[in-house]
């Protein structure tokens, strides 16, 4: 829902990051969000530092809270690169001394009509209620509208303890992964005593709430450190999440899994509503007409397993963000998503790069994984589809295609 400004200064009439993460949070129409006073009849219920100024603004931090903010600025720091993990520091520093409110950053006032309830209009209230109720305060990141991205909110008690994260799903395509985050993590519990499996935050809360899906999860233990980005892929792991525990399933042929079916079904839906569609409906007959017969182990897959979304805490891996996971793909998907998106993410590499560093990671460890020459070929080749399916997924629920991978990934599959 779009929401008009109440006053000249609502940011959520901002076409920026700005606007996009204040009309993401507070929807609801009756919350007057101000960089000035609030009109008469409301009262005061939240005000955030805007850092560093609306135009460049890239953190709301909660006022009132000096530890609380402090807390925001300053937890995990070891998970981000080292020019960020400074400017945070630097502001962490300020923020529990109580001198941010001194500094010239914008103040974002948040009211509401007398007589209105926070609960009843707010979505941090109201994630604050599915967590017990105790007050928390909440402290949100400022990125540039996409929409794909969905806003976290990061709450703190006021003596800077972490509460949990909040994950917020506004649009078809984040409310999904909000839930498939959700459902995953509800499963993950089982599978602590599995050896070599990444442990995963819980799953503390789910809210629904004015078309928002909201996952809330347990914070990050505060002494995890990152897995540096050019560290080998944990191959154990990968194992542990794909057969869980169990021994390595009975290979099967790619013709005839529920597999190759899933991708046929969503390849014809793609070609109904997207004239793109029609060549996707081609690659999985050429999948299927050059690797049908290839015989190949199915499991679970975490979905987006790259560096910078693993951490190690106390000697074991920790895994976040699991809301791309999935059952029955083929196994060596996670090590082929690994090379692809540090090509495309850190490398800036265009598809075909990266495909050929798909080939080499799967050529270089694929035995490992069971892998031998033609299974390696078909895990990459159905790897690449079900990429461009994903790229498909989300921008027909209201994302937008990413340039990056579309029409490129089309193009590629076509010439391998």
């Amino acid at each position: 829902m779009t929401v008009p400004a109440t006053t000249t200064t609502d940011p959520r009439s901002r076409t920026d990051g700005l606007g996009w993460v204040a009309r993401a949070v507070f929807p609801d129409e009756r919350v007057v969000l101000t960089l000035d006073d609030p009109p008469a009849g409301h009262r005061v219920v939240a005000r955030y530092a805007v850092v560093p100024s609306v135009d460049r603004a890239r953190f709301l931090l909660p006022l009132g809270a000096p530890r609380a903010m402090a807390a925001a600025l300053l937890s995990y720091n070891a998970l981000r690169p080292p020019k960020v993990r400074a400017v945070r520091a630097a502001l962490g520093a300020l923020a529990r001394a109580g001198a941010v409110r001194r500094l010239p950053f914008p103040t974002l006032t948040v009211a509401l009509p007398d007589g209105v309830a926070p609960a009843d209009a707010l979505i941090t209230a109201q994630v604050t209620e599915a967590l017990g109720g105790a007050p928390a305060y909440a402290a949100l990141g400022v990125r540039p509208p996409d929409p794909n991205h969905k806003p976290t909110l990061q709450l703190f008690d006021a003596d800077g303890t972490p509460r949990g994260y909040a994950k917020l799903g506004w649009n078809d395509a984040t409310r999904a992964l909000v839930a498939a985050e959700a459902d995953a993590l509800r499963q993950l519990p089982a599978l602590a005593g599995v050896p070599d499996h990444p442990l995963a935050p819980g799953l503390l809360a789910e809210v629904d709430v004015a078309q928002r899906r909201v996952a809330v999860v347990d914070p990050l233990p505060a002494d995890i450190r990152g897995v540096p980005v050019g560290a080998p892929p944990e191959l154990d792991a990968l194992l542990a999440v794909a057969r869980r525990g169990r021994p390595a399933a009975p290979a099967r042929p790619l013709a005839g899994s529920s597999f190759l079916t899933r991708l046929a079904a969503e390849a014809a839906r793609a070609a109904a509503v997207e004239p793109a569609g029609a060549r996707a409906v081609a690659a999985v007959d050429a999948l299927a007409a050059r690797h049908g017969a290839t015989e190949l182990e199915f499991g679970h897959w975490h979905g987006d397993w790259v560096p910078w979304n693993l951490g190690r805490h106390a000697g074991r891996l920790v895994a976040w963000d699991w809301e791309h996971s999935a059952p029955d793909v083929p196994v060596g998907f996670d090590l082929a998503h690994d090379a692809f998106q540090r090509s495309v993410v850190l490398a800036g590499d265009p598809v075909a790069t990266a495909a050929r560093a798909v080939d080499e990671q799967l050529d270089r460890y694929g035995d490992r994984l069971g892998l031998g020459p033609a299974r390696r070929r078909a895990v990459a080749d159905a790897y690449l589809l079900e990429m461009w399916l994903r790229t498909w997924r989300l921008a027909a629920a209201g994302a937008g295609w990413n340039p990056a991978l579309h029409p490129g990934l089309l193009d590629l599959m076509e010439e391998r």
